[in-house]
């Protein structure tokens, strides 16, 4: 589940995102300052909470953390709107240190490379990606699904050329890093970063 706030460029409003809408086409049902967005085949993928200020204050831009408390309030919103649904949230890292146990070239492709990444908690995702320096034995930094990226991107799970893809491998610049390396290709970090630990992105 992701929570967004950018009061400056979408006006005072906290976007949630809880599933990829698959490009499929969306329907929206305001009640009071509370709107679900649902797919065309009736599955729940977001939720906009107009006038947020007035409820709660919002820290930081971009993708935000919302606690337990303020969790609890916006169900309380969805509830006293007429709605049935509950907000349960996700507190796990979205990005973190992987390290690639396997890389392999892409069968339909000169350049993608399918690799297998331990990420946290011993999880292992398969992921494919298109950086000339992604090899074996590295320390990434990865994108998990329900990740937004600095630049507002959603990653959820894909496919590539016929090959599913569960996240992305990310780049000094992707990341948002000061000072970032202008070099192409994915962020290479020491060996000593610790696998499944949490990655702080810029925003």
């Amino acid at each position: 589940m992701i929570f967004a706030y950018n009061p400056k460029y979408v006006s005072d409003t906290l976007m949630v995102v809880t599933a990829d809408d698959k490009s499929m086409k969306q329907t929206v049902e305001r009640r009071e300052n509370v709107a679900r967005l649902k797919t065309e085949d009736g599955r729940v993928i977001g939720w906009n909470f107009f006038e947020i200020s007035k409820a709660m204050t919002i820290e930081g831009t971009g993708q935000v953390q919302i606690n337990d408390a303020q969790l609890a309030q916006l169900n309380e919103m969805i509830q006293k709107a007429g709605f049935e649904d509950i907000l349960e949230k996700d507190d796990s890292p979205k990005f973190v240190v992987g390290f690639v146990k396997t890389c392999v070239p892409h069968e339909d492709s000169d350049h993608l490379s399918v690799t297998e990444i331990e990420v946290d908690n011993g999880e292992v995702l398969q992921i494919v990606c298109g950086a000339a320096n992604i090899r074996k034995g590295l320390k990434v930094v990865v994108a998990k699904p329900g990740a937004m990226m600095p630049d507002g991107l959603l990653i959820w799970p894909g496919e590539l050329r016929g090959v599913e893809s569960y996240g992305m491998v990310c780049s000094a610049k992707e990341l948002n890093i000061a000072n970032a390396s202008m070099k192409r290709g994915i962020l290479e970090l020491p060996q000593d970063a610790v696998v499944g630990s949490a990655f702080a992105v810029g925003q």
